[in-house]
């Protein structure tokens, strides 16, 4: 559902449509929780929402389908909050900080969906300029592109610097979404917050931008 629509801008139709889409999503997250990604069928989610497999396949022609879909949902709502970051204003090195912030905290609003969006994923379904993805990395891409046009980062290739900045903010997401209770349950390191984490992970990627 688009950031901008809210559920009482629905007909009664698109409700429904969207609860038994919700409730597909909800009970793949369980299965995968559960058993991995070879627990998930299409026959396996209907029984677990009481509707036909024929029913489902109106929603998601595929098991892969349904995975795009998820990332999708997660960018949409990630360029909201990305939106919400820049509005507040500040230089680059504020704004990438207050956007590395964001992919995190948005991946572990739901961190059971964010680990199972992310753990099918082929090349032929790479983000095009359709999907949110691409434009959540082209939004970062501009303001690295920002940064090196007025000194603030150093000379470097924007296109390979948002990749990397993405993957990296990534890694940190899966394992933080992976382990309930990194990192704190790790031997020795109680006193280590993830807030602590994040803004060190943050502060290392500007680091590496900087001029």
């Amino acid at each position: 559902m688009n950031a901008e629509v809210t559920i009482d801008d629905l007909t009664p139709a698109e409700r429904r449509r969207l609860k038994v889409r919700d409730a597909i999503i909800e009970a793949a997250e369980d299965l995968f929780t559960k058993e991995g990604e070879q627990g998930i069928s299409m026959r396996r989610l209907a029984e677990a929402i009481d509707y036909s497999p024929a029913a489902i396949y109106k929603y998601f022609d595929s098991k892969e389908a349904l995975f795009s879909e998820m990332r999708e949902l997660f960018f949409e709502r990630l360029i909201k909050r990305m939106n919400d970051a820049a509005e507040e204003g500040g230089n680059e090195h504020v704004l990438c900080a207050r956007c590395g912030r964001a992919y995190i905290e948005t991946a572990m609003e739901e961190p059971r969906h964010y680990v199972m969006a992310f753990s099918f994923f082929k090349k032929d379904e790479l983000p095009d300029e359709s999907s949110f993805a691409f434009h959540a990395e082209k939004q970062l891409c501009d303001m690295i592109r920002a940064g090196i046009e007025n000194g603030t980062f150093r000379e470097m290739d924007p296109l390979v610097a948002s990749k990397s900045v993405w993957a990296s903010v990534h890694g940190l997401a899966v394992l933080m979404a992976s382990i309930d209770d990194f990192p704190q349950g790790m031997p020795g390191s109680e006193h280590v917050s993830r807030d602590a984490v994040i803004d060190f992970h943050t502060d290392m990627i500007i680091r590496g931008l900087d001029a």
